[in-house]
Order: structure tokens, then C-alpha cells, then sequence
């Protein structure tokens, strides 16, 4: 085993648009490559994602479009945890992820850290938002 990396994979098109939304985010975060489906390939629309990598805050993800409707998408079971180091840094990356999005867990102190919120992103995925 050489290493271990989360894989997300969305639907209707919305890799790539999500890999440059969390980059914008994150600070020392990049899209470092992406493969796209060309004209007449069978298991993806041409220009979505055939697969791709991005990093945020050099955590490695890769991720794919789907080009096939399945029964399940993205839980809140596996989410995306980030510590922050201010509060301001804190509240402003939960309320760009909750735009569109819906909040879980909203932004208070749950007595496991100074504050915390957890929501699902507009993309479905969920993020833990950490101030320690």
C-alpha cells in the first residue's frame, strides 16, 4: 500500500465546479490535475471530470463525475474536518459553505471546543468546521 486518499463523486456535472470552490476557500489548496471526457466517449458527457485531483491544505482528494444516476449520493457520515485557527477564519469559510447548503450542526459551542458547526455543502458534501 503505497497511500490512502478520500474520493468524491459527484453528479450532474459539478466536479470540477467544486474543486475550484473549495480551493478558493482554502488557503495552500490547488487543483493539481484533471482528466476530462472527450466527443464520443461512452462513459462520460464530453468536458466533464474522468477524474481529477485537488488538495486542500495538502490533504489529497480525488474525484470524478458520474455519468451514471445512482441510489445514493454523498452522507454526513464521512465528512471533511477542519480546524481553524481564528474565529473570524471560522465563521467566514461555514458561511461560504452553507450558501446554497444546509446547516447541521450551527455554529455555537458544543463544549468540545471553542466553536463548532457542521453542515452539508450546496455539492451534498459535509464539512466539520473546528475552532479547538
Amino acid at each position: 500500500m503505497t497511500k490512502v486518499t478520500p474520493f468524491l463523486m459527484f453528479q450532474d456535472g459539478k466536479a470540477e465546479e467544486a474543486m475550484n470552490f473549495y480551493t478558493s476557500l482554502i488557503k495552500d489548496s490547488e487543483i493539481t490535475s484533471i482528466t476530462r471526457y472527450g466527443a464520443n466517449e461512452s462513459d462520460g458527457d464530453e468536458g466533464t471530470v474522468m477524474q481529477a485531483n485537488f488538495t486542500l491544505k495538502g490533504q489529497e482528494f480525488m474525484c470524478i463525475d458520474s455519468n451514471i444516476e445512482h441510489q445514493f449520493s454523498f452522507t454526513p457520515s464521512f465528512s471533511i474536518f477542519v480546524d481553524c485557527d481564528t474565529e473570524e477564519e471560522l465563521t467566514n469559510l461555514y458561511e461560504k459553505l452553507l450558501e446554497g447548503g444546509q446547516a447541521l450542526m450551527p455554529l455555537d459551542n458544543y463544549g468540545f471546543s471553542r466553536k463548532f458547526g457542521w453542515i452539508n455543502d450546496r455539492f451534498g458534501v459535509s464539512w466539520q468546521i473546528n475552532l479547538p
